[in-house]
């Protein structure tokens, strides 16, 4: 029964928000500006199974395609920025002379939108995929680094103490005690960092390439179809939240031992 009551409170403002937004979008002033969701459904419908290159309709059957060239820009920015960012994490958090030459460098740069690298990006690498994987890996990279840092400096003192006491050498003590001590917040930077992803890549699809979720997302409204586009942006978020599943899927299986110890 409580099963039972958790799904019916869990459905309970998406069928609200459904019946509202149906409402609102049958009203008559609010035609071709807010479509409703039987007409998202049927424009989602055509983009996922509709035929390409029948009729007029240049959406038709190309959702898997943008889909997929999304979903591979941001596994190559965001496998970059975790390539890079953790191992970087973890000196800066560990070595107080790494600390000094690169934190203050990095600090200096987070605060800089993915937006205000788009001119940047574009005059590098043109109107091409490596634009859009380059500013992925800006927007994953931070979220990564600082909490790979904070994880490294958090470590118990105590288990430190002890695994010196027995003789580990300082590289030891990086693998096996920090990095380890580090897990739950390297994985909180991965799925911080994997969401700002998406985020960048939707950004750099509208202008820097010509492909892909944000380019359908740009050109749907340029032409009117805001059916197309709020069917785009569900995709979005559903694609961001089955990625974020495979990181907590991940997380579950290395930090077996926390939740075995928390239990």
């Amino acid at each position: 029964m409580s099963r039972l009551k958790q799904l019916v409170l869990g459905a309970a403002v998406p069928v609200a928000v459904l019946v509202f937004w149906q409402i609102a979008g049958s009203q008559p002033n609010m035609a071709g500006i807010v479509p409703t969701p039987l007409a998202v459904l049927e424009g989602f419908n055509q983009w996922v199974f509709g035929k390409p290159g029948l009729g007029l309709n240049p959406y038709l059957g190309t959702w898997l395609s943008n889909v997929q060239y999304s979903a591979m820009r941001v596994a190559q920015g965001f496998a970059l920025a975790t390539l890079l960012g953790v191992p970087l994490g973890l000196m800066i958090g560990w070595s107080k002379l790494a600390s000094q030459m690169f934190d203050p460098f990095i600090q200096g740069l987070r605060p800089i939108p993915i937006t205000a690298w788009l001119p940047f990006s574009i005059a590098l690498f043109g109107i091409r995929d490596m634009g859009s994987i380059f500013l992925i890996f800006l927007g994953g990279f931070y979220a990564i680094v600082v909490n790979t840092t904070q994880g490294a400096r958090d470590v118990e003192r105590n288990l430190m103490r002890a695994a010196m006491m027995m003789g580990a050498t300082r590289m030891q003590l990086l693998r096996r005690v920090v990095f380890p001590s580090a897990m739950p917040s390297i994985f909180t930077g991965l799925r911080i960092g994997l969401g700002i992803s998406w985020t960048a890549v939707i950004v750099s699809e509208m202008v820097a390439v010509k492909s892909g979720l944000g380019y359908v997302l740009w050109d749907a409204y340029y032409v009117g179809r805001m059916d197309i586009v709020l069917a785009d942006m569900v995709s979005i978020g559903v694609m961001g939240y089955l990625s974020d599943r495979l990181i907590v899927f991940a997380e579950q299986r290395v930090l077996r031992w926390r939740m075995l110890q928390n239990h």
